[in-house]
Formats: structure tokens, C-alpha cells, sequence
């Protein structure tokens, strides 16, 4: 692939200049609601606060996909179930390969999901702006104890799983699409060649993360949105992104039912479940990688890959 030129570097620069602006007007707006969302009965929040709050978050997202649609030449290939609704509320899992996947994913999701949040971990909360204005649209945040930690305090035990379930139970009472990334990571040929990974085009899947947030979760997720996606020039790093070296970009998700009980087991203390979670998991993961080596061979043999 030949990198993009300067003009066009200089393009992509500005782009991301004004789209960080764009993303700390668009935290302050969320951020401006946040007294109104504590000192407001709960159900009147849900009313009128919650929608106005998502009202910045989409228009976020809006102003973003404008300036996606005006890249040169770039085509987006989104092929979604037509039974998603907006009003419903979902787990998403998605292969990773770059920062692009995120703001790629809210282009695709716009307004046939509500926002997109993902889990993440309490110290994003205090990035200036962007951080505060995911606390006050509720990000699920994950804290994970190691077993070195618990086994030093065994006090601690269940407490994660506690924290992230308090994190939940606030989006639970509005329609939601909750994603999370399985690799844990952006994928890299190290980190592929490091891991060992039984698949040709993704990493090892986190399946105890998965297990973890269904059951955080719990009975409020029935299926989720199992996405693919794919860059056929290669996956771009967010500069080059906006400076208009990617061309085409293909997002196709399936709906996939949970299998019964998956969502409240004991995945770090029953040994049967654990394993039939990760069967799961890994048959999702193979499935996945086999899609990805599809759309491999479907590109011309005289096109240069990354």
C-alpha cells in the first residue's frame, strides 16, 4: 500500500482537529446534564434526561459520519440483520485491528442501535472531557481482580463482579448495545506470532471476559450481534484513516442466540461451564476467522495487502 501523500496528510490532520473539537463540544453537552441526572427522580431521568443525553451522543456520531462520507473514494459495505431494533437492546462482540473499528462500528450502528457503549476501565473516567461524559452515559466499567490479588485478599472475591453489575444495572433500564472487543487488543503480526494463535487472522478470544459481562448482564441479553470487520487494504491507522488511504470497508454482523444459562454461570468456579463456554466462544472465533479468509481470497491476486 503506498502511504498517503502530504496534501493529503495535512487533510487528514485537519480532519482530526476538527473532529476533536466536535468530541469535547459534544462532552460538554452530555456533561451539562449530569445535575439534572442526580438531583431528578430516577424515573423521570429515564424520561427526559436519558434521551437528551443521547440525543449529543448520536449527534456525535453524526458529525463524525459526515466527514467518513466525504473521504475520497471510501465505500462502506454494512450488511446488518434487518431484525435489529433500535429499541432493543444487545451485546455486540467484534474482531479488532485498529482505533478506525470504533468509530467505524458507530457508523454502522447509527440509529439502527441506540449509542454504542463498550465496557471499559474506571480510569477513563478522568480523560479530561471525553472521560467524564462516558461516566455520565453510564459505560459499564469492568474492574477485574488477578487470583495473585485475591489470593492475598480473599475478601475481595466476588467483589468484581459486584462493581460491574452496579455499572449495569443503570443500563438495564433503557434499551442498550453494549460491545465488547474478545481479543482484549488490537491485533498485530507479534502479537498473533507471541500468542500462538490456532487462527489465521485473529487473536485468542477472552472468552472470561464475555462470560464475565453476560453475567453482569444477566436475563436483560438473549442474543447478540456477532460482527465482522473488514479492511481490504489493510487495517489503517486512524491518521491515515481520515487522510483517505482506506477505500473500502466491510462490516457484516449475524444475530446469534445465547445459549440457555450462559448468561448467570460460573465461569471461574464451575470447571464444566468454563468449558462449555469457551467450545462456545471458539466456535464463534473459527466461524469468524474462516469469514475473514473468504473475504482474503475474493481480493484481485494483483493487489497489494498489508
Amino acid at each position: 500500500m503506498t502511504e498517503p501523500s502530504l496534501l493529503n496528510k495535512i487533510k487528514g490532520s485537519t480532519r482530526l482537529i476538527i473532529l476533536t473539537g466536535s468530541t469535547a463540544l459534544h462532552s460538554l453537552g452530555i456533561m451539562a446534564h449530569y445535575p439534572l441526572k442526580k438531583l431528578l427522580p430516577t424515573a423521570t431521568s429515564d424520561k427526559f434526561v436519558h434521551p437528551a443525553i443521547f440525543k449529543w451522543a448520536e449527534n456525535w456520531t453524526r458529525v463524525n459520519n459526515l466527514f467518513m462520507n466525504r473521504l475520497p473514494d471510501i465505500k462502506f459495505e454494512v450488511d446488518l440483520p434487518a431484525e435489529i431494533n433500535y429499541d432493543g437492546k444487545y451485546f455486540i462482540i467484534a474482531n479488532h485491528q485498529t482505533w478506525v473499528d470504533i468509530i467505524v462500528l458507530q457508523y454502522a450502528f447509527h440509529k439502527r442501535t441506540t449509542f454504542i457503549r463498550f465496557f471499559t476501565k474506571q480510569e477513563l473516567a478522568y480523560i479530561p472531557f471525553l472521560g467524564l461524559a462516558l461516566y455520565v452515559m453510564d459505560f459499564p466499567y469492568m474492574k477485574r481482580y488477578s487470583k495473585e490479588t485475591l489470593n492475598k485478599h480473599p475478601e475481595l472475591q466476588g467483589k468484581d463482579i459486584e462493581t460491574t453489575k452496579q455499572s449495569c444495572s443503570q443500563i438495564k433500564r433503557n434499551p442498550f448495545a453494549i460491545l465488547n472487543f474478545l481479543e482484549g487488543t488490537r491485533i498485530t503480526p507479534k502479537k498473533h506470532q507471541l500468542q500462538q494463535s490456532p487462527y489465521q487472522y485473529l487473536l485468542k478470544p477472552k472468552s472470561g471476559g464475555m462470560a464475565f459481562a453476560l453475567k453482569a448482564l444477566g436475563s436483560e441479553i438473549k442474543e447478540l450481534i456477532d460482527v465482522t470487520i473488514y479492511y481490504p487494504e489493510g487495517a489503517p491507522r486512524f491518521i491515515d484513516f481520515w487522510s483517505g488511504k482506506t477505500k473500502t470497508v466491510i462490516i457484516k454482523g449475524k444475530i446469534r442466540a445465547i445459549p440457555e444459562g450462559f448468561s448467570d454461570g460460573d465461569y471461574e468456579n464451575d470447571p464444566e461451564f468454563r468449558e462449555r463456554f469457551q467450545t462456545w466462544v471458539n466456535e464463534l472465533w473459527q466461524e469468524k476467522d474462516e469469514e475473514l479468509a473468504k473475504f482474503n481470497q475474493q481480493l484481485p491476486t494483483n493487489k497489494p495487502q498489508s
